[in-house]
């Protein structure tokens, strides 16, 4: 089983959904940087369940515990290990799934691939309760990158099912996405996103969604192609996100219906003799390098599988078609508790870039809290 993922800023996620506790060693960070738990608890509480009446109602407070590397407040270079113990586990709802697969989920393979030896209460290494462990790591990565580079991301949505967010040629701010319990910054198409995501959990049933990514700040020539391009790194992490089913950068499938005379994007001097360009259907990126420009991503994600709806399935034991209830705590659409989780993932996958680079120092110069 694969739980890490980077080469110098090397992620590793361990522990399961209905297990005593969740957690993340971050190894490779440089040494210096100034960090404690307040550095990482504001993306947790943005990600954590039970925050309003669109989400999971399990009750988790999800206090990050950094338990080694740092020492007087910075980091020192050594692994970075950070927990969270699990409190509000219910594991009565998933006896009956020991033989009864679950539709959409990774039951059936993962029984298959472990010979049963799965822990399957919660969806086990599979749950998104696991993003958790991302975040822990990416906000870490997060700061490195302010600290350093000054990059920032911003993640949001802008789609709940066939619910659109006008487009907007401005970035919202973190207090404007976050003062909407869907994330969604435009106050009306919020309010219809959160009605018929309540009416998905009232038929038992759930809605899917898109979260827009951008990224600001990137120094140009950021990227290791062929293989460790920004688009196939950043991919690759957000991929691991599970209910993730689509990514696109920049124009993306859109621009596969235009000419190269409308999709390219013509360079430009600006008023600070800077070399920028006036469109940005590249998403930032060419031959899997930044030029300078943000980084914009739309990232898909399917409706969530656990419904409370009555679905047929099969059962592994008698071998025969069976009525399925999924019961439990779950999200009808965990599209707006995902944002932290992108900015978390595509941090980490950028700041490993930036590394790898030799943008990022293995010391760093820390003044004050960001």
């Amino acid at each position: 089983m694969s739980s890490s993922i980077g080469k110098r800023l090397v992620l590793t996620s361990f522990g399961e959904s209905h297990g005593k506790c969740i957690g993340t060693v971050l190894d490779g960070c440089p040494a210096g940087l100034k960090l404690d738990e307040r550095d990482l608890q504001p993306m947790l509480n943005w990600r954590r369940p039970g925050q309003s009446s669109i989400t999971t109602q399990r009750k988790e407070g999800d206090i990050a515990e950094i338990v080694a590397g740092t020492f007087k407040g910075k980091t020192t270079g050594a692994p970075i290990a950070v927990l969270i113990w699990n409190k509000d586990k219910d594991s009565n709802s998933y006896k009956n799934l020991e033989e009864i697969l679950r539709p959409g989920h990774a039951d059936y393979p993962a029984m298959v691939k472990y010979s049963k030896y799965n822990d399957h209460r919660g969806g086990g290494r599979f749950s998104g309760r696991l993003t958790a462990t991302h975040v822990m790591g990416g906000a870490i990565a997060r700061k490195l990158l302010a600290q350093a580079l000054k990059v920032k991301t911003t993640s949001f949505v802008t789609q709940i099912g066939k619910i659109k967010m006008p487009e907007s040629k401005s970035e919202p701010t973190q207090q404007k996405i976050y003062s909407t319990d869907t994330r969604c910054p435009h106050a009306k198409t919020s309010s219809m996103m959160k009605s018929a995501i309540l009416d998905a959990r009232k038929n038992g049933d759930s809605l899917g969604g898109v979260i827009k990514s951008i990224t600001s700040g990137v120094p140009v020539g950021v990227g290791e192609p062929v293989f460790d391009s920004i688009e196939s790194d950043l991919a690759k992490a957000i991929y691991s996100i599970p209910s993730v089913k689509g990514v696109e950068f920049g124009s993306g499938f859109a621009g596969a219906a235009t000419r190269g005379s409308e999709n390219n994007d013509i360079y430009k001097i600006d008023s600070r003799k800077k070399i920028t360009t006036d469109t940005n259907n590249s998403g930032g990126i060419l031959g899997g390098l930044s030029i300078g420009m943000p980084i914009v991503m739309n990232v898909a994600f399917k409706p969530v599988s656990s419904i409370s709806m009555k679905q047929k399935s099969v059962n592994i034991k008698t071998k025969k078609i069976s009525n399925l209830q999924v019961k439990g705590r779950h999200d009808p659409c965990v599209v707006p508790r995902a944002p932290p989780v992108v900015d978390a993932l595509v941090s980490l996958a950028i700041a490993d870039l930036a590394i790898q680079g030799g943008f990022i120092p293995q010391v760093i110069s820390n003044h004050g809290r960001d």
